[in-house]
């Protein structure tokens, strides 16, 4: 049971970071509009579509028939962010969606007993 808590309790700190960052840039809020576009070098017509692929993929994910499709839209959508930051030499930054991938699967173990078979971790034998 504390697996499947601790499990919710990650995915939960995904869905929040995937909503923030779709909030903030969904207002166009002056900070998020200058980053992607000046920072990163992205049109502004691109936001709206980021928006879209991250409330798609919170969707995606907290349903459990379709939590382990977002997990893998999620590690290709969060590579794409890393290398983005990397690309700009924003290393500190790269680590945060490097982060949220790691808690989107680690949530997603945890919750999901399918996975958990798919993947076992075995504890070293002892002699």
């Amino acid at each position: 049971m504390w697996m499947r808590r601790t499990g919710w309790v990650l995915s939960f700190l995904v869905v929040a970071q995937l909503l923030s960052s779709a909030f903030f840039r969904g207002t166009q809020h002056t900070y998020a509009v200058e980053e992607i576009v000046t920072g990163y070098g992205y049109p502004e017509s691109a936001i709206a579509r980021i928006v879209i692929a991250e409330c798609v993929l919170v969707v995606l994910y907290l349903i459990p028939q379709t939590s382990v499709l977002a997990a893998i839209l999620l590690t290709g959508y969060l590579g794409g962010a890393v290398a983005t930051h990397l690309r700009v030499a924003d290393t500190a930054r790269a680590a945060i969606p490097l982060v949220v991938g790691i808690l989107a699967w680690a949530g997603l173990y945890l919750r999901d007993s399918r996975i958990r078979q798919l993947v076992p971790f075995r504890r070293r034998e002892r002699d």
